[in-house]
């Protein structure tokens, strides 16, 4: 039995995709001869509250049909983790993580990776009252999703454009981080704690995560000049910002972040407000398909 969650609106504010992704993934089944449901998400976290709901019941492969958001939530929700198998169907607006673990684009092929039944561990991330499975930061990145929220179309045009705006209205925060033994003090334009390579719908921040190798990348940009601001974004588009001058990039099991002034984390693309920003990578516990 597959169980399959499925974000209306993945891609397509207006849902048109819906009709044809649930069509395709419904013949492909039935000519396969397993069986399978779908269930669509009605309201944010719909997806999280499903996952859990359904794995009680006896759910054993659990498919998240959308995009980094539809993922995430369904993440958030997984419980029973020795006897359940995360799939993905990437068909949102972005396709991070998807594109990292090299899951196709197209939902037929994403779909008979899930049919052949291969299993891979995967790492995720946790925090105290939530988990993540791409990115986690604070700082700029919060502030770009802020404006791209706000902005009619949400396409990656639309936030490379928020981006930009970004870059140059924002100001430096000041944190101290506690990893690997040592506690340390920056002033940076964001912390970002990755498990995936890819956010915002492509845009490379840290080329060198690994979501198969137990360890979390930490991610710092220092003090920029404006005049250099835009050498610095050609730099993170070409997925080079790892290159740069001020750039620190560190390994690390677990983190915890500490700032005076209280931060707005993100999550995977969803904001939290007044939760601690402490994330532990979690290795050799979620299977997906892959």
């Amino acid at each position: 039995m597959i169980d399959f969650i499925v974000n209306p609106i993945a891609g397509d504010k207006k849902g048109k995709k819906l009709e044809k992704t649930v069509s395709k993934i419904e013949n492909k089944c039935k000519t396969a001869g397993v069986d399978f449901k779908i269930h669509l998400t009605n309201y944010p976290q719909h997806a999280t509250e499903l996952t859990t709901e359904i794995i009680k019941n006896g759910a054993t492969n659990v498919i998240a049909v959308g995009g980094d958001g539809t993922l995430s939530e369904v993440v958030r929700g997984l419980i029973d983790f020795d006897k359940v198998t995360l799939g993905l169907i990437p068909c949102g607006t972005g396709n991070d993580f998807a594109t990292r673990l090299n899951l196709p684009l197209d939902i037929e092929k994403a779909l008979d990776i899930i049919l052949q039944g291969n299993k891979k561990f995967v790492d995720y991330m946790q925090m105290p009252t939530t988990r993540g499975i791409n990115i986690i930061g604070a700082g700029i990145d919060v502030e770009v999703l802020k404006r791209y929220q706000k902005k009619k179309k949400k396409n990656k045009m639309s936030y490379t454009v928020a981006l930009v705006q970004t870059l140059f209205n924002f100001d430096y925060s000041s944190f101290s981080a506690e990893f690997n033994g040592e506690k340390k003090d920056y002033v940076s334009f964001l912390a970002c704690v990755a498990n995936g390579s890819l956010f915002g719908g492509g845009i490379p921040i840290c080329k060198d995560a690994d979501p198969f190798d137990g360890k979390l990348n930490f991610v710092t940009v220092g003090e920029i000049k404006k005049a250099k601001i835009p050498g610095a974004f050609i730099q993170l588009k070409k997925g080079k910002i790892l290159e740069y001058p001020t750039t620190k990039m560190e390994l690390t099991e677990k983190i915890k972040i500490e700032s005076e002034i209280p931060l707005v984390i993100n999550v995977d693309g969803e904001l939290y407000e007044n939760i601690p920003f402490e994330v532990t990578v979690v290795h050799d516990k979620l299977k997906m398909f892959l």
